[in-house]
């Protein structure tokens, strides 16, 4: 549900840079408020392999779509919402600047639909109510997929008053929202399995990690996480560098409804002001556009068609697994680090 550039005007799109940079601000307040570094590698590997699932894209059968893993559900009940959404937003810009997944113009858009739904609204008021203080694997699959369901829908609805306020005529309300809704409750069903399958794990190894992130609390010092690190660190690295190469070939959700509403999966966005300028930036920075290796020096912003041989063995997208999910790793660790430091500097 990455949104590009052209599908924003100027004025909503640095509007949701306005309204994300504020959200950024009080959850890096919060968590400078309650310091745990022994949250610090948590929010690492987790950034590596929530970047390394998004790679993967699932077909949604009989549809010609596909869907990938968001990761917020995932990361608010490990990590709670303030850390979930800092490390969610690393793997976003990471995404934006270094492999062209996303517009620069319209990343505090894809930050907050993707990140503040799952964090701030479905983990608080969804997953916790039915799943938080007592978990077992029945209140884990239920309250993930309710909140991986409901997170989307309304990430999917807030794309569609994006454009609709942007005044994007190719993509009339009534029609658009009728199409990306659908598709995103079926791509919200099977993110909630998958957030039951990687929360269990945890739960099942060290659910003093969930306890803490449920009620608020830092983790303990000395708490033993060398085997759930190591598992997450493993499947990074596996799902990005080998799984990535069976990921489907089909649009995913946004880029289907697109074509059915507009008749085409990418829009043209303007060559001159800040759609220019930022278009002009972000080939410069993405040093491996749409996880693969340059071609002829340009950046190529489009998926390959459904003809394209499969599963794709392709270097390019290992290495992108790989250098994505270590850029993430640095820069959620880093963020995490920093404000554990700060904060321990200030008292």
């Amino acid at each position: 549900m990455h949104m590009a550039d052209a599908l924003l005007s100027p004025a909503v799109g640095g509007t949701m840079w306005a309204v994300t940079a504020g959200i950024t601000a009080y959850s890096a307040k919060k968590l400078k408020d309650s310091p745990d570094d022994s949250r610090v590698p948590l929010m690492g590997v987790l950034g590596a392999f929530i970047f390394a699932a998004q790679m993967i894209n699932f077909s949604i059968p009989v549809t010609g779509s596909s869907g990938h893993l968001g990761g917020g559900m995932i990361l608010a009940i490990l990590l709670g919402p303030y850390a979930a959404f800092l490390v969610l937003a690393s793997v976003l810009i990471v995404q934006a600047l270094f492999f062209a997944d996303g517009g620069i113009l319209a990343l505090g858009c894809n930050i907050f639909n993707m990140a503040f739904f799952p964090c701030f609204f479905a983990y608080p008021f969804i997953y916790r109510k039915i799943a938080g203080q007592n978990p077992t694997y029945k209140k884990i699959l239920i309250g993930t997929t309710l909140s991986a369901v409901i997170a989307l829908q309304l990430g999917a609805f807030s794309v569609v008053i994006e454009t609709m306020a942007s005044g994007i005529s190719e993509l009339p309300f009534n029609t658009f929202v009728l199409l990306m809704q659908p598709i995103h409750l079926a791509i919200g069903i099977v993110e909630g399995f998958v957030t039951a399958a990687v929360v269990s794990f945890v739960w099942k190894e060290r659910p003093e990690v969930l306890e803490a992130s449920s009620n608020d609390m830092p983790l303990q010092r000395g708490l033993p996480l060398k085997k759930v690190l190591a598992g997450f660190v493993v499947a990074a690295l596996f799902t990005g560098g080998i799984l990535s190469w069976f990921a489907s070939s089909y649009p995913d959700g946004l880029e289907w409804s697109m074509a059915r509403t507009a008749g085409v999966e990418e829009l043209e966005a303007p060559e001159g002001g800040a759609h220019g300028f930022l278009a002009g930036l972000q080939e410069k920075l993405a040093f491996l556009p749409d996880y693969g290796f340059r071609q002829s020096g340009t950046v190529t912003l489009e998926r390959p068609d459904t003809e394209t041989r499969w599963p794709a063995v392709d270097p390019g997208t290992t290495v992108s697994g790989f250098v994505g999910g270590g850029l993430t790793l640095l820069l959620a660790g880093a963020a995490g680090l920093l404000l554990s430091r700060t904060a321990g500097r200030c008292k």
